[in-house]
């Protein structure tokens, strides 16, 4: 823990350090990056829902950099302010952290740079705040790169219209709105051209590559499909679930179903030894003649073959943590109670090592995923699957997994809990729905 705050500390100072540095050498008024400092600061501790990200301000200071570096080098060449590609800033944030207050923000700052590198224009910042600000909001939640093209163009059009009201609807520079409206479209390419360099930098994972990883064509999917199709089956019905539930307590549904299609990857090392792979003519498991201490090691070793395999494949570290988490510490209790039915006299069998060694969920996404993945398994096992055997058990996994401790560490609520469980209940009835007795032909 102490490696870890001091590693902030060292993050911290050092972006202050970038900001104030850049500050000096660009001649630009103190008082922006003590701005900057005191949005990261309203950041930091009014944050209140999970699925808000940990903002860095290494991660802010960077982006703002942009702002800083183009205004400099536009007005610094004797080029018109108006070719600075203000809102390739406001774009990145809000899809980096998919957030439109970070971004929002983010808008304002930049906006009193540009403004003050350009010799205090006001107008010039009035202009930019509103390009900023809409291209936030229009590109929020994309999920195709052609919407960032699509919002440039339009921002380019709304900056034109801006200046031709800002200047009294008269028309005196025609070179400056044609400008503005080319200073749209390559703010969009610019976003488009380095997503996946700050996707790398600030360790995220934005829709456009999450979509990205969806594709059946991933060379994990294809193996899971061709090596492991039980466990392939599984993972994309727990998508649907994770899916469904995110949406209805507010959190990133994208992230959890591509999450949910990749945790359980680690089974491909040995697919064979979960009952979900085995084929229907086969009777006995590879765990009968296997004593249960050995048994569960395989079962629990899945979780670390998984993020070993994710590295190996280079996927971003957001979806190991769902690998790493979406069975938190819970208790391998099938095998446990197997060891302790085996005891002889004067044998102890330790809960502890049948537990998985965690972590335990840190996010709302990875903490439904673990619901989602439990009851998806729990329901298999039911005879009779009808509304009311799936309701007792949707609301009795849920709840064991609150009473051992599995959600302490993320933000869900005991509403959330409510509205999930009533997700999984519709979804799962819709699954097991009864079909009519076709009858069969006599001929």
């Amino acid at each position: 823990m102490t490696g870890i705050i001091t590693l902030n500390k060292v993050k911290l100072i050092f972006g202050a350090a970038l900001l104030f540095f850049l500050s000096y050498v660009l001649r630009v008024n103190f008082a922006i990056p003590l701005f900057l400092l005191s949005l990261f600061a309203y950041l930091k501790f009014s944050q209140k829902q999970s699925y808000i990200r940990d903002y860095k301000l290494l991660d802010l200071s960077l982006l703002f950099t942009l702002v800083f570096v183009s205004a400099y080098f536009v007005v610094g060449h004797g080029k018109p302010v108006f070719y600075i590609p203000f809102c390739a800033v406001p774009m990145l944030a809000v899809i980096l952290f998919n957030e439109l207050r970070v971004s929002l923000l983010l808008t304002v700052a930049g906006s009193f740079v540009a403004a003050s590198v350009a010799g205090n224009d006001f107008h010039l910042g009035i202009l930019f705040m509103i390009s900023g600000l809409l291209s936030s909001v229009l590109v929020f939640g994309a999920r195709r790169r052609s919407v960032i093209i699509r919002t440039g163009l339009i921002i380019g059009v709304i900056q034109a219209v801006t200046l031709f009201l800002i200047e009294g609807f008269k028309f005196y520079h025609p070179d400056r709105y044609i400008a503005l409206i080319a200073n749209g479209v390559i703010s969009s390419v610019i976003v488009v051209g380095t997503l996946p360099v700050f996707e790398y930098l600030f360790k995220t994972v934005t829709n456009i590559s999450l979509l990205e990883l969806a594709d059946f064509n991933q060379p994990l999917l294809q193996r899971m499909t061709m090596e492991a199709p039980g466990t392939y089956h599984h993972s994309l019905i727990v998508g649907n679930l994770s899916d469904a539930a995110c949406q209805a307590v507010g959190a990133n549904a994208l992230l959890a179903r591509i999450g949910a299609y990749y945790h359980d990857i680690g089974k491909l090392a040995k697919p064979e030894y979960f009952s979900e792979n085995l084929s229907l003519d086969i009777k006995e498991s590879k765990h009968d003649g296997l004593p249960p201490a050995l048994s569960k090691l395989v079962i629990m070793n899945h979780v670390k073959e998984g993020a070993d395999l994710a590295k190996k494949y280079k996927l971003n570290p957001c979806l190991v943590d769902f690998i790493e988490q979406h069975h938190g510490n819970s208790l391998v209790f099938y095998f446990y109670r197997r060891a302790l039915e085996s005891l002889e006299e004067n044998q102890e069998v330790s809960e502890e090592g049948f537990r998985y060694p965690g972590p335990k969920p840190k996010t709302k996404e990875t903490a439904i995923v673990l619901l989602a993945d439990s009851v998806e398994a729990a329901s298999r096992a039911l005879k009779e699957p009808n509304s009311a055997n799936i309701k007792e058990l949707v609301y009795k996994v849920i709840n064991n997994k609150f009473i051992d401790g599995q959600l302490d560490e993320c933000d869900l609520t005991l509403k959330d809990l409510e509205k999930i469980s009533a997700v999984f209940v519709r979804i799962l009835s819709g699954i097991y729905h009864s079909r009519i007795t076709y009858p069969e032909n006599p001929k």
